[in-house]
């Protein structure tokens, strides 16, 4: 039995976006969600997904949903945000069925700060409701974090509330992820707060499934946005271990693991310490930093090799009247990265074993 038979090709809401996940979790592996910036790197993950046939997670920052709608709009009130992560959650429904994989269609780390914009995709998510009888997006993410614990989990619980009745899934984040990523600096953080307890872990689950069961925890074992040297970064996942068991002491059920987890910071992580996440119910790894050189190798690749026909219009290597449209028509380069990106995509989804799973 593989994905498709027990979720749809397409955008998954409600109950798919659960039994996926699910079935993640009881087969040992984990979908990576790529954050995209535009409609022609939405379509490379589809692409990627559909060739190895595996499900997957495409996702919007603030900051990449801004410049989907176009760098040229104001942004002083989130409304360009919102407009594109609308726009991209529209493209992406529209043609993801085409591919023919289940995608979990999900927003980035939303602070504080940028509730605003979290409020407005939840508008749209509303709306859409109310004329198709499930909500626009599979799930948003909020990332109080930087908030105390009682704050971020109360805020959480309020959301919550207003998702679970349209069949949205929560993201959540406790412990903070380091390093710098899309205007959010954690840089300077202190250390200890890079590694969450399992005493908070439950907190959140206790109160989150008082509301609904679609839920999922990025904990912190020492996660680091982008790329570092390896050795400067200490990643423990086998931390993930240590709350799933103190979860399952405390619930007493007889459920193995019944924590969803997320894992941040996964780019430039070792192929065991993905392994090691995984096996410790992590169903969900975030992959940016790596995709994103992937995505400008492919055309930086081409301007170098194809520079001697991109200088004019006219002229090239080949004789000083030879046209050079086949060369600079954006359809060619920006293709060049599509490819590479596909392949960095197809990298993601080998390491958290999820190829040949539908």
């Amino acid at each position: 039995m593989g994905v498709l038979d027990i979720v749809p090709a397409g955008v998954l809401t409600g109950q798919d976006v659960l039994k996926l996940f699910q079935y993640a979790k009881e087969h040992q592996f984990a979908i990576p969600a790529i954050n995209v910036t535009s409609s022609s790197v939405a379509n490379a993950v589809l692409e990627a997904a559909r060739d190895i046939k595996s499900p997957i997670i495409i996702q919007v920052s603030n900051g990449g949903a801004a410049f989907f709608a176009g760098k040229g709009l104001p942004n002083d009130k989130q409304q360009a945000s919102i407009a594109g992560a609308i726009a991209a959650a529209h493209h992406v429904r529209t043609v993801a069925k085409a591919y023919g994989v289940p995608v979990v269609l999900h927003s980035d780390h939303c602070a504080k700060k940028l509730l605003p914009w979290f409020d407005g995709m939840l508008d749209a998510d509303e709306e859409y409701f109310a004329r198709h009888q499930e909500p626009l997006f599979s799930s948003h993410m909020l990332d109080l974090s930087e908030e105390s614990k009682e704050e971020n989990i109360a805020t959480c619980v309020k959301y919550f509330k207003r998702m679970a009745p349209l069949g949205l899934w929560l993201e959540m984040e406790i412990g903070i992820t380091g390093g710098e990523e899309d205007g959010v600096d954690n840089t300077g953080v202190d250390n200890s707060r890079l590694y969450t307890q399992p005493e908070e872990i439950f907190d959140v689950y206790t109160a989150l499934s008082a509301v609904a069961p679609n839920f999922s925890i990025a904990a912190a074992f020492g996660n680091v946005h982008g790329v570092y040297k390896p050795g400067n970064v200490r990643l423990h996942p086998e931390l993930l271990n240590k709350h799933q068991l103190y979860a399952e002491e405390k619930l007493a059920n007889k459920e193995k693991k019944p924590l969803f987890l997320v894992f941040h910071g996964g780019s430039g992580s070792t192929k065991d310490e993905i392994k090691t996440a995984v096996q410790n119910g992590v169903v969900k790894m975030n992959v940016d930093t790596d995709t994103q050189f992937a995505y400008l190798a492919g055309i930086r690749d081409f301007v170098l090799n194809k520079s001697g026909y991109l200088l004019s219009q006219v002229g090239n290597p080949e004789g000083a009247d030879k046209p050079n449209k086949k060369y600079y028509d954006p359809r060619v380069w920006v293709r060049e990265g599509e490819k590479t990106l596909s392949v960095r995509v197809k990298e993601a989804c080998s390491d958290l074993g999820n190829v040949a799973r539908l």
